[in-house]
């Protein structure tokens, strides 16, 4: 018995959102996968995050409607559903705390190209603009006024040294094959190129495992 049956042997008008169950599941990856990769990872784009809101209101106006329910079996009912609300309240938090711990690490970094912003949501996008904004009128007051005007940017590219500070690509991270792929790895010594199965879980830099998981071969571990 899942929390869908507890809710419809309490209210028999209940239906089943299978999309319900699908988003839990896509955000769970996602959460895995954000906290795996080394780097800010592309904002689901398909209104996951929207169809996870809407299932927290629902599942918040029930519990408004049962609290107060003598019932025996309500009550129960209302634990579970409580229970299923933090579930997605922890997962939706975690999430976005990861993302915007790189943000905070990296802000030059993922303003600094149109490919690089587009993994921001819009609300990411205006926070890292005005967590820039702010760090960079501190420096200024703190000491970069001091400095002449072309040593006072923080994101000098000049003389072939690069001032921003990007990711680790070369972390390692684990996949799992979502089916047979040819897995191209770089080794201490050597380069490696090896047949891996669906189900295996594999141990590569992420510069390596990228490109599978963005194929959709592979998925973070």
């Amino acid at each position: 018995m899942d929390i869908d049956d507890i809710l419809r042997d309490v209210d028999p008008t209940f239906h089943i959102i299978p999309q319900e169950k699908s988003d839990l599941q896509e955000l769970t990856r996602a959460w895995i996968a954000e906290r795996s990769a080394p780097e800010l990872l592309p904002w689901p784009a398909n209104g996951l995050f929207e169809r996870i809101n809407s299932s927290i209101k629902r599942q918040i106006e029930k519990v408004e409607e049962m609290t107060g329910d003598m019932d025996p079996k309500t009550n129960f009912a209302l634990i579970v559903i409580q229970t299923e609300l933090e579930r997605y309240r922890y997962l939706v938090r975690s999430y976005l705390r990861a993302r915007i711990a790189k943000i905070d690490r990296h802000t030059l970094h993922y303003l600094s190209t149109d490919e690089l912003r587009a993994r921001l949501s819009e609300m990411e996008l205006a926070y890292a603009t005005r967590h820039q904004a702010l760090l960079h009128n501190h420096y200024l007051s703190s000491f970069l006024s001091s400095f002449p005007p072309n040593l006072q940017n923080l994101n000098d590219t000049s003389v072939g040294l690069n001032m921003i500070d990007a990711p680790d690509l070369e972390s390692a991270v684990f996949i799992r094959l979502l089916k047979n792929a040819v897995v191209k790895g770089r080794g201490v010594d050597a380069d490696d190129v090896f047949d891996a199965r669906e189900s295996d879980i594999v141990i590569l830099r992420w510069a390596d495992a990228k490109p599978l998981v963005e194929a959709g071969s592979a998925e973070l571990v």
